[in-house]
């Protein structure tokens, strides 16, 4: 004869079994492919954002976008800050690439260069603006955590084959 006692469980099991429950419901929530697309996402918009507001028609830069790299963007190396060289060229660039490189991680299409690309670009902005590097970092671990572990399986790369895991 088994008394309430015996079959209650102790405080500290109750407290780990409702660990291991938590844990396991978080696991569930967080699947990778789910997450990968997460990334992709949280990474595309503010670049996206950016890049759109850089265009007046297609393939046509707004004055702002050249006047930034003109006059107001600066590169902040040893013994500078220096000018951009060819700003406009450099602000055709930035803007093409704010524009296509979301529209490919959003896809998951190209996504590891797409997240190189915008990786590259994340170095080119802190060296412009250094005070930014809270959200630069952020954005650099969000490309390197995209490049490292790929698309996922929601993206136009894994149907293509990219289904490489890495541990």
């Amino acid at each position: 004869m088994s008394t309430r006692q015996d079959s209650a469980l102790s405080y500290p099991d109750r407290i780990a079994s409702a660990i291991v429950h938590a844990r396991r419901g978080i696991e569930r929530l967080a699947q990778p492919s789910f997450v990968q697309l997460a990334l992709r996402l949280a990474l595309a918009v503010p670049f996206w954002k950016s890049g759109i507001l850089k265009w007046q028609g297609f393939l046509h830069l707004n004055d702002t976008a050249i006047y930034l790299f003109s006059d107001e963007f600066k590169l902040h190396l040893p013994g500078g800050p220096y000018p951009f060289p060819a700003p406009a060229v450099f602000a055709f660039l930035s803007a093409c690439g704010e524009v296509s490189f979301p529209v490919l991680l959003v896809l998951g299409l190209g996504t590891r260069f797409a997240a190189a690309g915008l990786l590259l670009m994340t170095c080119i902005i802190e060296l412009t603006i250094p005070d930014g590097w809270p959200i630069h970092i952020t954005w650099a671990a969000m490309a390197l955590g995209i490049a490292a572990w790929g698309p996922g399986r929601l993206s136009i790369d894994h149907l293509l084959g990219d289904r490489t895991y890495r541990s």
